[in-house]
């Protein structure tokens, strides 16, 4: 019987970002060899994988052809070749999350026809194919223009409160989302198993840079009650076990005025909202990862310590080899934890790290975050 630790076993991941550096990292500690593929030669995961491929994520033959030696297959992007995943499934690989998640996931129309079919709460939208329908949806007014694929980190979104804004519109096949009054948006992440055990982390609370539509802060636990609390693994649970899909999802909420729960986005793979796990949690997301598509037994979610995210984002006005000032200064204050992803190149706004700030005090968690954001910059020589 082969066993999934050790040399023997070829776990494939399609993409070679920070979230598959981390994947690997946790992969280390149970002996996991992971081959990545990513089209990037200088991706965070080409130094440390077992073996890196240079790739196209969208090329049919390409993916089959990495896939083929794999005997398990998983992603830590959605935008990849899905034909070359079903037809790896179809001749026995297993590929998780499935590629039929993966088809759904992507398209944004498909996902929020998903929520409406399944009763989960989400905020009222409608389906365009081109930038001239959005003349006919001006009763729609105030809304979010979301194209359908091939948006990601905040790009592909754009509000629009007016008909004025009609101009500058998406002009391909995009989901409109009623404005939705919040006074929290919040992620939970869940894991689910091949023999279908589940089990979720707390839940967080997100804090989004306005210029980059990306999350700048993350607080560890969401300051929010216990019913709510509840209410938000419930519905994640829901999700992933309607979807009967396998690995770790990430569930994006907003948390209206009135104190009720709509699904903003979901996330078939590790994500920004679970980076903290690697210090907070007893299982980092990385791991559960890991554990849910092997079908291990999952690990504790349960929370060590309250704990501080921040994104460490390329500064406006750098683009060219990174320099990360006050990283040192950084590291003399306790309880704080970079993780620098190998990102040769700098460009505003681009990911090019993460820090963690641990203390029995979420609010001083806090305080030393807000420093930290204050003394790290991403720049170039």
């Amino acid at each position: 019987m082969q066993t999934w630790y050790g040399s023997s076993f070829r776990l494939g991941v399609l993409g070679g970002g920070q979230l598959g550096r981390m994947l690997i990292q946790e992969a280390i500690n149970l002996n996991v060899k992971i081959h990545c593929l990513d089209p990037d030669p200088q991706a965070p995961c080409s130094e440390i994988a077992s073996s890196f491929t240079v790739g196209s994520l969208n090329h049919f033959d390409t993916v089959y052809a990495f896939g083929k030696d794999k005997d398990l297959i998983t992603v830590e992007i959605e935008n990849v070749n899905i034909e070359a995943l079903e037809k790896l499934e179809a001749e026995g690989k297993k590929v998780f999350p499935q590629p039929r998640v993966l088809k759904l996931i992507k398209d944004k129309g498909l996902q929020k026809n998903f929520y409406k079919e399944n009763n989960i709460p989400t905020a009222d939208f409608r389906l365009i194919d081109s930038q001239s329908e959005l003349n006919s949806n001006a009763d729609f007014l105030p809304f979010v223009q979301k194209m359908r694929t091939g948006g990601y980190d905040g790009k592909g979104v754009k509000a629009v409160r007016s008909e004025a804004d009609f101009e500058a519109g998406f002009s391909v096949p995009s989901v409109l989302e009623k404005f939705v009054p919040f006074q929290k948006e919040l992620a939970t992440m869940v894991a689910r198993t091949e023999d279908g055990k589940t089990c979720v982390f707390p839940t967080v609370e997100c804090e989004f840079n306005p210029e980059a539509n990306l999350v700048e802060f993350l607080f560890a636990p969401a300051n929010i009650s216990p019913e709510i609390e509840q209410k938000a693994a419930a519905i994640a649970t829901d999700i992933i076990t309607k979807l009967d899909m396998v690995g770790v999802l990430a569930v994006e909420f907003f948390l209206t005025q009135d104190n009720e729960l709509l699904v903003n986005e979901i996330a078939p793979r590790p994500h920004n909202s679970g980076h903290q796990t690697i210090e907070c949690n007893r299982t980092s997301q990385y791991e559960q990862h890991l554990r849910s598509i092997l079908n291990l037994p999952l690990g504790d979610t349960s929370l060590l310590l309250p704990g501080v995210m921040i994104n460490l984002l390329g500064e406006e006005g750098f683009e060219g080899k990174a320099v990360y000032e006050g990283l040192e200064e950084a590291l003399a204050i306790p309880g704080v934890k970079p993780h620098i992803y190998g990102k040769e190149l700098t460009k505003a706004f681009r990911k090019m790290g993460h820090v963690t700030i641990v203390n029995p005090s979420l609010e001083e968690a806090k305080k030393t975050g807000r420093k930290v954001q204050q003394i790290i910059k991403v720049k170039t020589a």
